[in-house]
């Protein structure tokens, strides 16, 4: 159902832009604009305008129901409860392939020029 309703509103949005860009830029649209003519209160409705009233409702109520379907589908827990209280313990063993670095030899950081590379275990 939800699946549905989210493809219909995303058409609706398609619709939506598709009406309002379709609309004159001088005050034609949704009563809203630049002047042109007598700057009255009330403009007479055109059928653009009318179908981006009905389109902007639609839009509108498709959105509060994609709302209240995702409120009743959450599990009413946060992200944070899910995750575990203990961290993995991380493995210290280096893999078998990999030689071991030498404990006795401090490890001295090299000139400014120089590569950083670990000594040598003979």
């Amino acid at each position: 159902m939800e699946n549905v309703i989210l493809v219909v509103h995303l058409i609706l949005a398609i619709c939506l832009i598709g009406v309002v860009l379709l609309q004159r830029s001088e005050g034609g649209g949704l009563g809203m604009g630049g002047g042109g003519g007598v700057m009255t209160g009330r403009q007479a409705a055109t059928a653009l305008g009318k179908i981006t009233w009905g389109f902007a409702i639609a839009f509108l109520a498709t959105s509060i129901t994609l709302t209240i379907i995702s409120a009743q589908n959450s599990t009413g827990t946060s992200v944070l409860d899910r995750v575990s209280d203990t961290v993995p313990a991380s493995t210290t063993d280096a893999p078998a392939d990999t030689p071991a670095l030498p404990t006795d030899t401090p490890l001295v950081p090299p000139a400014a020029d120089a590569p950083l590379v670990p000594p040598r275990a003979d």
